[in-house]
């Protein structure tokens, strides 16, 4: 046999498993969910809720105990600020808290009775925020609004006390440097802006992982003795196996992966700030390196639900180790080495520097050359254990043959035998 036919032969099989691979894609609802449906729905449901990127006017509940003239001051400044609304005046904390589990304000805000008589000694005043931290937006407005007041108040208090003649003296007191806070990668200051990217990218290693894996258990729940790989001669070698089921993959979130990271960007107005070159030799490797990450993982994978109940688990955590909502110098040692076991750790910091940092490929190399390892360690790593299914799966193959053979030896001695008898 020639070299060109055993090229094409291999092609032909390779052909089959991604066609097989491909149809099972399509035809099997939980596969079908995880990688078309859930890329598609999931990131315009989520960028949806957080488009508005801040809040305004949350209502805040408040417990006055001082009703004194600093204390009611402090009530009119935050009802004064575009982010709180003062809602509701409670008489007492429990009173407070009854609104926010009923949902009727997001926070409260309690007043002391030393309030003011704390001011009046020139001493520091105390106001306790309690905040409902279901969602980070309504607790970044409660929670600055008070900052912001507070310390404007101190900073009137300060000028009382300086016995300046100018306002320019007023000024250099309470402020004797200009800061300006400009927020350089997030000018909306949302959270959208600055999490969601990272949130995009996850969900492509996340439903990979997801559905390959229901795609692996589905294959065990109905093979005979729990093999992934079936009996036939297109699955005869590792690369054949491989090479198919990865380029079913990579067709399918090649469109899901541009979805994710041009289009939904472009429509919920997010920082775009990427070349398109830089972003394609980006998501090469980490599309690759997470198709051969799910690939290895599904070989674990005996039963439908447990890639479920992985993926989902592991999805928050992988989001703090990425170093985008917890900064990355204070995640301990230990769980940044876990970190690096996962493509999305890499991939998250190199999109989010590309595209809403506008750094260029010579800023994410490091990242990328990270991306390309973890390409070639799946990649060694799903041959190994497909290699392993493989052989347990030819291994019951021959036992099965074995015992087929046994059966019909024994029938026909049975036959000889009723035979000679007549």
């Amino acid at each position: 046999m020639s070299i060109f036919h055993k090229i094409y032969n291999w092609l032909q099989d390779a052909a089959y498993v991604w066609r097989f691979e491909m149809k099972q894609v399509l035809h099997d609802e939980g596969v079908l969910l995880f990688c078309l449906v859930v890329p598609l729905l999931y990131p315009i449901l989520y960028s949806w809720i957080y488009n508005n990127e801040v809040v305004c006017e949350v209502p805040v509940a408040v417990v006055d105990l001082s009703h004194s003239h600093q204390s009611r001051q402090f009530i009119r400044m935050c009802d004064a600020s575009p982010d709180v609304h003062v809602a509701y005046y409670a008489v007492d904390l429990d009173d407070a808290q009854s609104l926010v589990s009923r949902q009727v304000v997001k926070g409260i805000y309690y007043i002391p009775s030393d309030f003011a008589t704390h001011l009046n000694r020139m001493e520091q005043g105390t106001v306790s925020v309690y905040c409902d931290m279901a969602l980070m937006l309504t607790y970044k407005a409660i929670y600055q609004t008070a900052m912001a007041v507070s310390q404007e108040m101190g900073a009137e208090i300060q000028k009382k006390l300086s016995g300046n003649y100018t306002a320019r003296e007023d000024l250099v007191t309470t402020s004797p440097l200009e800061v300006e806070d400009v927020a350089v990668f997030n000018p909306q200051g949302g959270y959208g802006s600055s999490i969601l990217p990272a949130v995009l990218i996850l969900i492509i290693q996340q439903t990979l992982v997801l559905g390959i894996g229901l795609a692996a258990g589905t294959a065990r729940e109905r093979n005979r003795y729990s093999d992934i790989v079936p009996i036939n001669k297109c699955y005869s070698s590792v690369a054949r196996i491989v090479s198919g089921k990865a380029l079913c993959y990579l067709m399918v979130y090649a469109v899901m992966g541009t979805f994710l990271t041009i289009v939904i960007p472009r429509l919920f107005h997010f920082p775009q700030l990427a070349a398109w070159q830089d972003l394609l030799a980006m998501m090469i490797p980490y599309l690759l390196a997470c198709v051969f990450f799910g690939l290895a993982v599904s070989c674990l994978v005996h039963y439908r639900e447990n890639v479920i109940l992985l993926a989902v688990f592991l999805s928050l955590p992988l989001l703090f180790m990425s170093g985008i909502s917890w900064p990355q110098s204070a995640i301990p040692g230990f769980w940044q080495g876990v970190s690096w076991l996962f493509p999305s750790t890499f991939g998250i910091r190199a999109y989010t520097r590309l595209n809403s940092m506008g750094g260029t490929l010579g800023d994410v190399v490091m990242e990328v050359r990270c991306l390309w390892a973890h390409v070639v360690f799946y990649l060694f790593l799903a041959c190994t254990v497909y290699g392993i299914e493989l052989r347990n799966s030819q291994r019951h193959a021959h036992e099965r043959l074995a015992a087929l053979r046994k059966k019909r030896e024994v029938r026909q001695a049975m036959k000889q035998q009723q035979g000679k008898q007549v």
